[in-house]
């Protein structure tokens, strides 16, 4: 990427509705080329989709819960069940499969503790952990989707 690709990904991810023609001026094009661009970085996949940011509280998701997963089971079997499983419970919004102490950590919303709870029960019965502990966020002190370019 150069630095004008980098300019235009900029733009897109503080608002990807931005006009072309806005994002164009900015980046010292035209329309078409700005526009070529935009789509050969689709295509590439460096951008992925395009979203709107819903904020949670507006949503109802007033709680937002990091739960940390231990297994005993370490086997390609298990991690795509989990994975498949995982994946049809909405309010898990983010997994990862981590170094260290934890094996996953997974990120939760969801609107009160009563409905965690049903999370929680829903987890625990998907898969066989050898540990699962539950971390409540208190205070969201920064929140971002946009990807720092300066190593593109």
């Amino acid at each position: 990427m150069d630095s004008i690709d980098k300019a235009i990904l900029a733009r897109l991810q503080r608002d990807s509705d931005t006009p072309v023609a806005e994002i164009a001026e900015s980046v010292g094009l035209s329309s078409t080329p700005c526009w070529r661009r935009i789509k050969k970085l689709e295509e590439r996949g460096v951008i992925r989709r395009r979203v709107a940011l819903a904020d949670m509280k507006s949503v109802n998701l007033n709680l937002t819960a990091f739960v940390a997963v231990k297994t005993a089971q370490h086997t390609e079997t298990w991690l795509r069940s989990f994975a498949a499983n995982i994946a049809r419970i909405p309010e898990v919004v983010e997994v990862y499969r981590m170094s260290g102490e934890v094996d996953y950590l997974l990120k939760v919303v969801c609107p009160d503790m009563a409905h965690f709870d049903r999370i929680y029960k829903r987890l625990i019965s998907i898969a066989d952990f050898a540990d699962v502990r539950s971390t409540f966020s208190m205070e969201e002190l920064k929140y971002t989707t946009e990807l720092p370019l300066d190593y593109a």
